[in-house]
């Protein structure tokens, strides 16, 4: 029976069989980067390049290699979530903010070689939805507790933007290569979003959609994933993004955007019918709250999330080709993956509607969504990872 050693912190332990060694794989202890020795062996080695590799990932399936085999990965996915939320309970300079959004000018994008393939720890995206919810809060008292009416657009406008634009600076923490900067994020969220918004519009006036049944629900997935895709596309042919973790940021930019604004027309209309149908002031105001709290929380795994699926998929697409091209968007590849927000909108519009006292249908897509988004965001890491050593390996040649 082969047993191994393994580099942990420094020290070497075992030796382990590999029974063990699959026990320590699922409990997180090591991971694909683990150094690893066979006994009366000298040479250490990661773990993904030694032959353990297949016997303690073949073990993993279901969801998650279904998603590594789209994306075209050999190594599976590992996930570290709870890096994801470890910093946002802890307390930060101000300076460490600063850091964060002065990246993507020549001075602050790293080389290939310096990028850190660590899983990110983000944390500004929570304190910019504290910042946006205070300025809720402070609306909604303007309005209903001093009854002044002149708050309640900013009220429509806040309420509309809090959670998606704070998913957008996520989104933002985690672009691992630096290499966009917060103006270009901006541009692409308020120009990005509403020419989504064009795009789609465009859309419905050549192929137009009835009411939601199930055969419509699915033409407005296409054609809203579609309008946002094409504008995702010609920023990722603009920047010449070649990072996974590029395509998603620019894919969440637009999505945030188009979620934004479509939120915002939706409370806007919706209290204005609910008045015009009951003259009733109250009704009114609480049918826009009621559609802000709703659409607000929802957006996490609706168009932000789709759209940042789709970014992915057109870089994927590329396949390390600096120049995006038509016949990209035509590939397998590409299909594989923009299939997966076209069902989740189709899933999410859909009149199947399980126990819709508790939208469980919305939760189950956005955990869903988010699945594939981390998926993708680990891709990336090894994506980087890979380059970041190609290039140091370059410069040693």
């Amino acid at each position: 029976m082969e047993r191994w050693y393994v580099n942990k912190d420094g020290q070497k332990k075992g030796p382990y069989t590999e029974a063990e060694l699959e026990t320590l794989f699922r409990k997180k202890q090591i991971n694909e980067l683990t150094e690893v020795q066979k006994e009366g062996e000298s040479d250490w080695q990661p773990l993904q390049g030694s032959s353990l590799k297949s016997h303690l990932t073949q073990h993993k399936h279901g969801v998650l290699s279904s998603i590594d085999h789209l994306t075209g990965e050999e190594e599976h996915a590992n996930l570290n979530v709870g890096d994801l939320f470890r910093d946002v309970f802890k307390k930060h300079k101000k300076g460490e903010a600063n850091k964060i959004f002065i990246v993507g000018t020549e001075s602050t994008t790293p080389s290939e070689n310096m990028i850190s393939a660590s899983w990110p720890r983000p944390w500004v995206y929570s304190r910019v939805f504290i910042i946006l919810a205070i300025t809720y809060g402070l609306l909604l008292a303007c309005t209903y507790i001093f009854g002044n009416a002149n708050t309640i657009p900013g009220l429509m406008v806040i309420g509309s933007f809090t959670v998606p634009f704070s998913a957008l600076v996520f989104f933002f923490e985690t672009n691992a290569p630096r290499n966009i900067s917060i103006f270009d994020v901006v541009k692409m969220f308020f120009i990005g979003g509403v020419a989504a918004l064009v795009a789609t519009l465009i859309l419905y006036s050549i192929i137009p959609v009835g009411k939601l049944n199930y055969f419509n629900a699915l033409l407005v997935g296409i054609i809203e994933e579609t309008g946002k895709m094409v504008i995702v596309a010609l920023f990722i042919k603009s920047l010449r993004s070649k990072y996974v973790l590029n395509g998603l940021l620019i894919g969440a930019a637009v999505g945030a955007g188009f979620a934004a604004f479509e939120s915002l027309g939706y409370a806007f209309n919706y209290s204005l019918e609910a008045f015009a149908l009951t003259k009733n002031v109250t009704f009114a105001s609480d049918t826009m709250l009621e559609i802000i709290f709703s659409r607000g929380w929802q957006s996490i795994g609706g168009h932000v999330a789709w759209a940042a699926i789709t970014g992915a998929a057109v870089v994927l697409a590329k396949k390390g080709s600096e120049n995006l091209e038509m016949q990209h968007l035509f590939t397998g590849q590409f299909w594989k993956l923009f299939i997966i927000p076209i069902v989740l909108h189709f899933l999410w519009d859909c009149p199947l509607n399980p126990l819709p006292q508790i939208a469980f249908k919305q939760i189950v897509l956005i955990i869903v969504a988010w699945i594939v988004i981390l998926t993708l965001m680990s891709t990336g890491l090894r994506q980087v990872s890979r380059l970041g050593k190609a290039s140091k390996t370059t410069r040693s040649a």
